[in-house]
């Protein structure tokens, strides 16, 4: 009976301290929204600025172009915010302060710390994500098109992608160091942008098979073929939207798993 209690008690009291957590980041992500607005918009205001209103404007993109362009830049985008958003706190909190101590020292397990921040990255990733539709429908004007008959595809689509993003964030925020943060965003950022069908359709690569298959081992070609079957009026040639969303899951499992035991070890040596 006294065991039962002292479970119990102990079972609230790691709830109370995760929902406190997780309400003091959600009051930071507020006071700091616009900032972390314009972090999550510069870059895709721009790629659908250039790549969808004035090259098609010129002649130099056809004009179908930016119905295909516009699921990418939502998928880049929500995943580059909740990715950043574990990978950059994590780094530094794990680094020479040791900040992550603050946390620890919370009655919960040491997992909880490490699901809230993952928590936390898919709400700023999904926010992320949604906000490129306004956007998008501002800089593209008549050319802004995204089908209505598949709402809960995009929905799953935004939320699967914001968590993949979160996912990889936090096993790459428990493996890189501080002083390889700049090095990340190359080696990393720059390659998962570029072979992610960002800008362009996964079947659309049949003639170059080699380049086809490397773009398969980026989880952002999962998520913007996902979004290009929600999004893109009319029936373009996309992956098999079950193989997507199961591809996903698998991968967010894997990440965080492998995320979470990497975590243990570092707030544990």
């Amino acid at each position: 009976m006294n065991e039962t209690r002292y479970e119990s008690s102990r079972t609230r009291l790691a709830i109370g301290a995760f929902t406190a957590t997780l309400h003091r980041d959600l009051v930071v992500t507020g006071r700091e929204f616009v900032q972390f607005l314009v972090q999550a918009l510069m870059q895709p205001i721009f790629f659908l600025f250039i790549f969808g209103k004035v090259l098609p404007s010129i002649g130099l993109a056809a004009q179908g172009f930016t119905a295909l362009l516009l699921p990418g830049i939502v998928a880049l985008s929500s995943m580059l915010a909740s990715l950043q958003g574990v990978t950059l706190p994590l780094v530094l909190d794990l680094g020479y302060a040791r900040e992550i101590d603050d946390r620890l020292l919370a009655p919960q397990p040491a997992w909880v710390v490490a699901f809230e921040k993952l928590l936390i990255a898919s709400v700023r990733g999904t926010i992320a994500g949604l906000t490129i539709f306004p956007v998008g429908a501002l800089i593209l004007g008549h050319a802004f098109a995204v089908r209505t008959d598949r709402i809960p595809a995009l929905a799953l689509m935004i939320v699967l992608t914001a968590a993949t993003g979160a996912a990889i964030g936090l096993l790459m925020g428990t493996v890189i160091k501080p002083e390889q943060i700049s090095l990340m965003f190359t080696l990393i950022f720059t390659p998962l942008i570029f072979t992610g069908c960002t800008y362009y359709p996964w079947p659309a690569l049949e003639h170059i098979r080699w380049f086809q298959a490397i773009t398969m081992i980026n989880p952002l070609t999962y998520c913007s073929e996902g979004l290009r079957y929600a999004m893109v009026p009319g029936n373009i040639p996309t992956m098999m939207f079950g193989w997507v969303v199961v591809a996903l899951i698998v991968g967010i499992a894997l990440c965080t798993w492998a995320g979470t035991r990497t975590f243990l070890k570092r707030v544990v040596s």
